[in-house]
């Protein structure tokens, strides 16, 4: 709210002053003498409607980040299939049931079998004995081995290397934005570390 007590203004005529300097004087101390107090501004969460066009956004430059990256594999040679890349980054966390990756990579269970056939060839991952789940099934786990893990450090370095060759144009505003935009993702999608925690609980 303003304050009412202003100062007191002296005659302008007793000053010397002209009528106009005297109004000038008087805005200055009604400026200066003033208390507003401005509201905080406190940042609104999205709508639904945003919400999802930032989805559809994200949906879609997923698939050419992708397709950027597997092409690059395949022509340094270091994957006999680009999918078998996340796969081996699932594994490298931890010990996963042929079900658990079929339902983080979306495919059947023959399918993944076939995966995990393939890549076992290359010795990047083995199948360990079969141990019982909590509702007592013989589920098969599947590991990541020492070379498979030399062949991901080896993948994420080439896969790196040349997306570091693709944003390397970037301007500096341009690169400001793309790191505070990477810093909300990480911020959204990173597991809280309660739920890590439980996850390496249960793979003991």
């Amino acid at each position: 709210m303003v304050n009412s007590n202003f100062p007191t203004v002296k005659n302008t005529h007793d000053a010397g002053l002209t009528e106009a300097s005297g109004r000038d004087n008087l805005a200055s101390l009604i400026i200066s003498s003033a208390k507003v107090e401005l509201p905080q501004d406190t940042p609104a969460a999205m709508t639904r409607i945003q919400a999802r066009e930032a989805a559809r956004d994200l949906l879609k430059i997923m698939p050419l980040v992708m397709r950027t990256v597997a092409a690059e594999l395949r022509a340094a040679g270091e994957m006999p299939a680009p999918a078998h890349f996340p796969l081996l980054m699932f594994l490298n966390e931890r010990g996963r049931s042929l079900t658990e990756l079929a339902e983080l990579r979306g495919v059947s269970l023959p399918t993944m079998s076939n995966s995990i056939s393939t890549v076992a060839q290359r010795g990047w991952v083995r199948r360990i004995a079969p141990v019982r789940d909590g509702k007592d099934r013989r589920v098969v786990v599947v590991e990541i081995t020492s070379a498979g893990r030399a062949a991901l450090e080896r993948v994420f370095r080439c896969a790196e290397g040349h997306l570091a060759d693709v944003l390397a144009p970037l301007d500096e505003v341009s690169r400001r934005r793309l790191g505070a935009g990477l810093g909300v993702l990480r911020r959204v999608f990173a597991p809280p570390p309660d739920s890590v925690a439980r996850r390496r609980r249960s793979s003991h």
